[in-house]
């Protein structure tokens, strides 16, 4: 279990210090992550090997919220004079990102042929 979580987090280091040496518009872990799946396509016996280690951080996800929640009361004062636009920029991106599932819902839906496109339109008049 050490070595699986040393392996997930030495692919955060590394993409950490390619996106910083590269100057890329990605985070380091973002990288990381990306490297990580190509590793485990690559290669499956890894993904086999970090898959008990993986399963125990999502089994325990909560935990990493934490820090969001001291971040928050770390920031209070900016919340305090920002929030009302933050909230309406979190609203509006959520619907937007709603939205923007629900349509590619449907176009992969006609363009794979599983729902057809009438049912789609009497479902969206009503």
């Amino acid at each position: 279990m050490i070595t699986a979580l040393s392996l997930i987090l030495a692919f955060q280091l590394v993409g950490e210090i390619l996106s910083r040496a590269l100057d890329l518009p990605l985070p380091g872990p973002v990288v990381g992550l990306c490297l990580l799946v190509a590793a485990c396509i690559l290669r499956p016996p890894l993904a086999d090997r970090l898959r008990p280690a993986a399963q125990g951080l999502l089994a325990h996800l909560s935990l990493f919220f934490v820090p969001a929640g001291v971040g928050v009361v770390a920031h209070w004062p900016t919340l305090r004079d920002q929030g009302i636009g933050l909230a309406v920029a979190i609203m509006g991106s959520t619907l937007l990102a709603i939205a923007a599932g629900a349509l590619a819902f449907q176009a992969v839906a006609r363009w794979t042929g599983s729902v057809d496109p009438s049912a789609l339109k009497e479902d969206a008049d009503g």
